[in-house]
C-alpha cells in the first residue's frame, strides 16, 4: 500500500519511527515533510497530506503533530478525507470499520511509539464494512450539506 505521512515538529520522531515500520511491513512510504525540527504549522502538511490522499497519490495517510487535533482539523478540511484522531487501536479500527477513515491522526506528545504502531496497524488492517455505514460515509464527502440531504428525525 502506499501510505504518505506528515507532520509538524513536534512529531519528527514519531514520524521517523512510523516511516520505519511502514517500509518494513512492506508499504510504499512518501514522507511529505517537515524533514527537521525547525518549527512549522501543521496546517502547511496537513493540506499536504490530505491532497496526497485525496488525488489518489496515497491510499492512506498519516498525520501527526503533537496532540493531532489540529492537523486533523488541517486534514479534514478537503472533503474527500476521512481523518480520525485515535490514541489506541480499537478507534483506529473503528475509524476504518464504520467510517471509512483514510487517513489518521495521532498526537506524538500524548501516544508512545509502541500504541502508536499499534494504531497504525489496525488502522491497515481493517477493511470498511460497507452496508448500513456506507450512506452515511457519503454525506461526509458533501462539501456543504443541507437540511434536504440529511435524515429527518
Amino acid at each position: 500500500m502506499r501510505i504518505a505521512i506528515a507532520s509538524d515538529h513536534a512529531a519528527i520522531a514519531l514520524k521517523a519511527t512510523l516511516a520505519e515500520w511502514l517500509r518494513a511491513a512492506g508499504h510504499e512510504v512518501d514522507d511529505l515533510g517537515p524533514h527537521d525540527a525547525t518549527s512549522v504549522d501543521y496546517p502547511d502538511y496537513g493540506y499536504k497530506l490530505a491532497e496526497a490522499v485525496a488525488s489518489g497519490a496515497a491510499e492512506r495517510g498519516v498525520a501527526l503533530c503533537g496532540s493531532g487535533i489540529g492537523i486533523s482539523i488541517a486534514v479534514n478540511r478537503n472533503p474527500k478525507v476521512r481523518c480520525a484522531l485515535v490514541s489506541e487501536p480499537l478507534s483506529a479500527a473503528l475509524a476504518r470499520e464504520h467510517n471509512d477513515a483514510n487517513a489518521i491522526a495521532i498526537g506524538a506528545r500524548l501516544t508512545g511509539e509502541a500504541m502508536a504502531i499499534a494504531c497504525l496497524e489496525a488502522f491497515l488492517s481493517t477493511p470498511f464494512a460497507g452496508g448500513r455505514h456506507q450512506g452515511r460515509v457519503d454525506k461526509l464527502g458533501q462539501p456543504n450539506p443541507t437540511p434536504e440531504n440529511l435524515t429527518k428525525a
